[in-house]
């Protein structure tokens, strides 16, 4: 691509921001300048599969349907409902995930530990009784394994179908096993380390997952009630649409999701694929012409 014009390269800078800030917060350069900044050792060296996967723009969507399979564990369900404030405060709970997620692939091993044991010490505290009587923990490990399980899924999915660079087999089986290692900091016993054990553990929760309707009133708090500016909301629905078609059919009919697979693959995905490449675009840093 050529160079960008001076209008070009300020609509860019405009665009970029609004998003970083949106998803980092405030303080999100000076966070980048310390994670990227400090010297020392790291958990993942720059080949490693989950710097590709985390640093591009199809986490949007994937953070997107991870969080909507991640519902429909009644237990997990309970938990947000209960303890998180996400209605309250959305742009908050992203901002302090977003920060862990590059902390933990970025950072200093040192930072990354730091930030794992924040995380503990909130779950340690975070436990109550859901609607129909049963008892939660959210550290404890099972429950903590369907979070991830989930979340490995569907940030996998989103880059492989929208990514820049797809991985190939052995990069996927890659990132699996570099989320093992961040899981089972986080508690973890035994996480899946290649995508045949990804899908073995997914399968081995199937029973236990259901739409409660606190699980239903988030999908339509995420997908249609949007804390987003009215600017936004067009691109956000796009990016919402792709996330359900990352579902599992079972998953997006549990929480009473339309899909028409024929829209899906004629309109859906390319919308998600042009809406990835802009975000990608405006997160970008623009070349020095020097």
């Amino acid at each position: 691509m050529g160079l960008l014009t001076e209008g070009e390269s300020a609509l860019r800078g405009r665009i970029g921001h609004a998003i970083f800030s949106r998803v980092a917060g405030p303080d999100g350069p000076a966070h980048r300048a310390r994670i990227h900044g400090t010297p020392g050792p790291r958990w993942f060296g720059p080949e490693r599969p989950i710097r590709r996967v985390h640093g591009d723009a199809s986490m949007f969507t994937g953070g997107l349907a991870a969080l909507l399979l991640q519902s429909l564990h009644p237990l997990a369900m309970a938990a947000v409902a209960g303890h998180s404030g996400f209605r309250g405060d959305p742009w908050g709970r992203l901002q302090r995930t977003s920060a862990f997620l590059a902390v933990t692939t970025y950072g200093t091993a040192a930072d990354a530990q730091r930030a794992v044991d924040r995380v503990r010490t909130v779950h340690d505290t975070v436990r109550g009784t859901t609607a129909d009587g049963e008892e939660y923990r959210a550290a404890d490990p099972r429950l903590l394994c369907w979070v991830h399980v989930a979340e490995v899924d569907c940030f996998l999915r989103a880059h492989q179908r929208y990514g820049a660079r797809p991985l190939d087999d052995e990069g996927c089986d890659g990132y699996v096993a570099d989320m093992a290692r961040v899981a089972t900091a986080l508690g973890v016993p035994d996480p899946p380390v290649d995508r045949a054990g990804l899908a073995e553990r997914l399968t081995a929760y199937r029973a236990e997952l259901r739409a409660t309707p606190e699980a239903r009133g988030t999908a339509r708090f995420l997908l249609f009630h949007p804390p987003v500016p009215l600017l936004a909301r067009l691109p956000y629905g796009v990016l919402a649409a792709n996330a359900v078609s990352l579902l599992p059919t079972w998953a997006s009919r549990a929480l009473w999701l339309p899909r028409v697979p024929p829209a899906e693959s004629v309109c859906v995905r390319p919308l998600g694929t042009a809406v990835t490449a802009t975000i990608r675009w405006a997160l970008t840093p623009p070349r020095d012409p020097a």
